[in-house]
């Protein structure tokens, strides 16, 4: 289950399709495609087109409250949160560290990757 963000979300969900598993998309807002650069687009509707599912959140815009509505209505449907983050706060309001603390506060069991000598943009 993905919002299929740019990133390690899209990555992600790319991988669990190359493994031959399925993937539940996650659209916080009508407008969310829109918002997202404009050279993730193309990733953005292949892996939209291959979802087994999609769950449309009802909100127009997107803004960072639509994208913790998506990424918590994301935890409602899942078992683990595996997370990508580097232990960092969050840039701004919906980010990882706000996902990673909401499935906390669920007490779902949370799995953080970040390999040896990453470093964030």
């Amino acid at each position: 289950m993905s919002l299929i963000a740019d990133g390690p979300d899209s990555l992600f969900a790319c991988a669990v399709l190359e493994l031959g598993g399925s993937l539940v998309v996650v659209v916080p807002s009508r407008r969310y495609r829109e918002g997202l650069p404009t050279e993730h687009h193309l990733v953005y509707d292949e892996l939209y087109s291959a979802a087994s599912e999609v769950i449309a959140l009802d909100r127009e815009e997107s803004d960072s409250e639509a994208h913790q509505a998506g990424s918590v209505r994301m935890l409602e449907e899942a078992d683990e949160l595996l997370a990508v983050w580097d232990g960092q706060p969050a840039r701004g309001y919906g980010g990882t560290a706000d996902v990673v603390a909401a499935a906390r506060d669920r007490a779902m069991p949370v799995t953080v990757i970040w390999p040896v000598g990453a470093t964030r943009d």
